[in-house]
């Protein structure tokens, strides 16, 4: 039922600067900008490129203003994006989920999933804007069961565990699935993450946030040039492979250059490697 990672919606306390950051860093652009009385928020949509981010600044008591008093600015809310809304809406009804509707947008709240805000539009075609191709993963950080987390999300969504592909990392402290919506043609997927390691970084998140949204990923046919820009701004990042000087196949920019957020940049392709399917890898 989902189809793309096609959004994700950030809690900031101003739009402009950080709208700023992503211009500069990942070369978004200003696509639209509208209120949001299920926020109380006021959004500027950055078109990344074929998808958006919403920053979402507050006019009030509310989401937003709830997320910014307590954690500050960054991640609020993973989107996806499906065929039918109003198919959607009717499975989540048949499941006994609740969900609020505004416009075209569906939003269902941390309690219904693994603590993770989640917002479902309706799919589109968008021309890719900037530097990064589109986003493909959201991380939803379990400090209890990913299993329990996949079977979730596999009813909520309509989704096929046959095409999901496990994952564990001793680096990085964690073990769990990767629920990828339609493999080999897309990566799109959630990352469920159960932590194994309480002193890794995700650990240290999960032991203040419990079960909640983490990371994004994002696709590009040029590392260098978004490390070229990092380096330009003066913003922190870390190279995959250790080397700024001969990466090329991705990066994690860190919370500091956009406003709290935690993005991992990836080659064209080379999530593959991580995914189940390394011989789909452009070499």
């Amino acid at each position: 039922m989902l189809e793309r990672v096609d959004r994700i919606q950030m809690a900031v306390a101003e739009a402009a600067p950080v709208a700023r950051a992503f211009q500069d860093i990942l070369g978004a652009e200003l696509a639209r900008e509208d209120e949001s009385d299920y926020l109380n928020a006021h959004r500027t949509i950055l078109a990344l490129g074929a998808s958006e981010v919403e920053l979402c600044a507050p006019r009030g008591a509310g989401v937003v203003r709830a997320h910014l008093d307590r954690w500050g600015p960054g991640l609020l809310t993973a989107g996806f994006s499906v065929a039918s809304v109003p198919a959607l809406r009717a499975h989540l009804i048949s499941e006994d989920v609740e969900f609020t509707k505004e416009g075209d947008q569906t939003y269902l709240e941390p309690g219904e999933t693994i603590g993770m805000r989640v917002v479902i539009s309706p799919a589109g075609t968008r021309k890719v804007t900037g530097l990064v191709r589109h986003l493909y993963e959201v991380t939803n950080t379990i400090v209890s069961d990913w299993t329990a987390a996949s079977e979730r999300y596999t009813r909520l969504f309509g989704l096929d565990p046959a095409r999901f592909s496990p994952i564990h990392s001793d680096r990085f402290g964690y073990t769990g699935t990767l629920t990828l919506f339609d493999p080999p043609g897309r990566l799109d997927r959630i990352e469920i993450s159960q932590v194994t390691d309480p002193k890794s970084p995700m650990g240290r998140w999960a032991a203040k946030r419990g079960d909640s949204l983490y990371m994004c990923y994002a696709e590009t046919d040029d590392v260098g040039a978004i490390m070229r820009r990092l380096g330009r701004h003066h913003a922190r990042f870390a190279p995959r492979g250790g080397d700024p000087l001969t990466e090329r196949d991705g990066l994690w920019i860190h919370p500091s250059a956009l406003s709290g957020l935690l993005l991992g940049i990836s080659r064209t392709t080379v999530a593959w490697e991580w995914s189940g399917r390394p011989e789909l890898v452009a070499h």
